[in-house]
């Protein structure tokens, strides 16, 4: 097929990969011009001076950037994918935004006859590069049928959750168990450590019953060494927060925790860790 894919970041940037790797005609869109020459140099392809010029002739446009303001400026704006797509085609948001910009979103796509799905996804850094990614989708099954191929390119889960919006609100889901197990896995190190026992042992123990976790299992022994500079930034986990407990407060869930834990990583950012992976969530805590 031909396609396009709308911002090169971490995340992106291996996943248009995959696509070209999987014999996609693929045409890359960067803000930063750079970073889509040098995936072209990598992938081969074309890069677009803009989002509408990439999507020009596309069947399928996939976005991934930062927040809502910047879905609406790459799908929406003056020089937005969707005044450039034909009817019939599909816009694949992989950001994670709030369920209210992908609904937005899709009924501005519909007056073009343009299918939309908002499908964030888990995984991070890793998952991307290793084209195994969780997608938790939003949208009509019909749309659905004729992105999941695609997607499936750098996915090892696809998961079609209900209307426009689900994928978001799933992606919600996920990171409020993620904040919840990072925080007891940080408390349950520390504690280890105050009563003298040996975190490898301990680990190596209770990661076979009902504690076990992909956190338990990736995380524990950087934890321990108290190393952060790489994974899902805090920054990026707390936007995620944010956008939960937003849409909380509309639908009336209680995240007690979850407030509580984004209060914890506030602090995180506050110590200088704006870019470390969520799971120094840990380095708020001192061994007494």
């Amino acid at each position: 097929m031909r396609v396009a894919f709308v911002g090169l970041g971490v995340m992106g940037y291996p996943m248009a990969g995959f696509l070209a790797k999987a014999g996609h005609e693929t045409v890359v869109y960067n803000r930063t011009f750079a970073r889509a020459e040098q995936w072209v140099a990598e992938f081969g392809g074309t890069s677009a001076p803009t989002p509408a010029a990439a999507a020009a002739d596309a069947e399928v446009v996939f976005v991934c950037v930062g927040n809502d303001d910047d879905v609406r400026d790459v799908i929406l704006g003056d020089q937005g994918v969707l005044g450039n797509m034909a009817a019939g085609g599909v816009i694949v948001d992989h950001t994670t935004a709030s369920a209210t910009i992908a609904r937005e979103i899709h009924a501005a796509a519909a007056e073009c006859s343009v299918g939309f799905l908002d499908a964030p996804v888990s995984g991070g850094q890793a998952g991307a590069e290793n084209g195994q990614l969780t997608v938790m989708v939003g949208g009509e099954a019909e749309v659905f049928a004729k992105a999941e191929p695609v997607i499936d390119c750098y996915a090892k889960a696809i998961t079609l959750i209900g209307p426009v919006g689900s994928g978001q609100l799933a992606k919600m889901v996920n990171q409020i168990c993620i904040a919840g197990v990072v925080q007891g896995l940080s408390e349950g190190l520390h504690f280890a450590q105050c009563a003298g026992l040996d975190p490898a042992v301990v680990i190596e123990s209770i990661s076979k019953g009902a504690a076990q976790s992909w956190q338990m299992e990736n995380r524990w022994e950087t934890m321990v060494a108290g190393e952060f500079e790489f994974g899902f930034a805090v920054d990026w986990m707390r936007k995620d927060l944010g956008i939960t407990l937003d849409e909380a407060q509309h639908n009336g869930a209680q995240l007690e925790l979850t407030k509580l834990v984004d209060g914890y990583y506030a602090e995180v950012q506050a110590m200088g860790g704006k870019r470390w992976d969520t799971s120094s969530l840990i380095a708020r805590l001192k061994k007494v």
